[in-house]
């Protein structure tokens, strides 16, 4: 990624004035070494073994710097995903979630394949911290909220050079479908959060998670500028399931 200038605190404030975000935007970022990701200023480093969820949350959460390396996660899904631990033969296998998310080993390594993971080899570690904490540039910026802030922000992205937007989600661990993805493709990320996400993590049952390079923060606040003036904003006044239409439907619609 090529390295620019971003100005955390007014994109942060501009989604919280166009989105009313509750929770706060975090970036995450790889390292080839432990020593380059312990160099980070105020950095925390974890005194006890974490899932990458957990990680995510004490910055989306508590407000904390946090880095990590393999050896601070509970388990290989955490670690494969975030190209830290080797996606080998026994990972693949699935064996440890079959019949408990998958009804047959064979389901379960389907799962394990179709997971959305960085190679493993380059990095050594990773970090996440608040945007506005400014403690590095991140390789992709994260985003919780509700479906009617989400489908705002891409409408926000949309609003010029439009692209039709598509996800997949392999249900378990979807954290391979937002951050995962994100770090492999560069490309905006949509997931529904997964279990664990919620149970350890903290993620809060109507959010959603987007998480996507940073510069397409400025593209989506662009958007959403536009749409603003245009009335389109959040929240989304209800009109009411018995009014007639029409009046409404000419403001937004034509």
């Amino acid at each position: 990624m090529e390295e620019q200038e971003y100005d955390w605190k007014k994109i942060t404030d501009s989604l919280n004035h166009f989105l009313r975000l509750k929770t706060t935007p975090i970036g995450m970022k790889m390292f080839t070494s432990k020593e380059e990701m312990e160099a980070v200023p105020k950095i925390r480093r974890p005194k006890a073994i974490h899932t990458a969820d957990q990680i995510v949350a004490q910055a989306a959460r508590l407000g904390w710097t946090v880095g990590i390396t393999a050896a601070d996660l509970v388990s290989a899904q955490c670690g494969v995903v975030l190209g830290l631990h080797p996606r080998n033969d026994e990972w693949l296998s699935g064996k440890e979630m079959t019949g408990v998310w998958f009804e047959s080993q064979e389901d379960a390594a389907a799962h394990q394949q179709a997971m959305s993971v960085i190679p493993y080899g380059k990095y050594e570690a990773m970090a996440v911290s608040p945007l506005t904490s400014q403690r590095f540039i991140p390789d992709i910026c994260l985003i919780y909220g509700t479906p009617g802030q989400m489908i705002l922000f891409i409408n926000g992205l949309q609003w010029s050079g439009y692209k039709k937007m598509e996800w997949s989600i392999v249900g378990e661990s979807s954290c391979a479908d937002s951050w995962g993805r994100a770090l492999t493709t560069r490309e905006p990320s949509l997931s529904i959060p997964c279990f664990a996400e919620r149970r350890y993590g903290g993620v809060l049952d109507e959010e959603l998670l987007m998480a996507l390079p940073p510069e397409y923060l400025l593209k989506a606040i662009d958007g959403l500028e536009k749409l603003s003036r245009n009335g389109l904003r959040y929240p989304i006044p209800q009109y009411g399931v018995q009014m007639d239409a029409r009046a409404g439907l000419s403001h937004s619609y034509g």
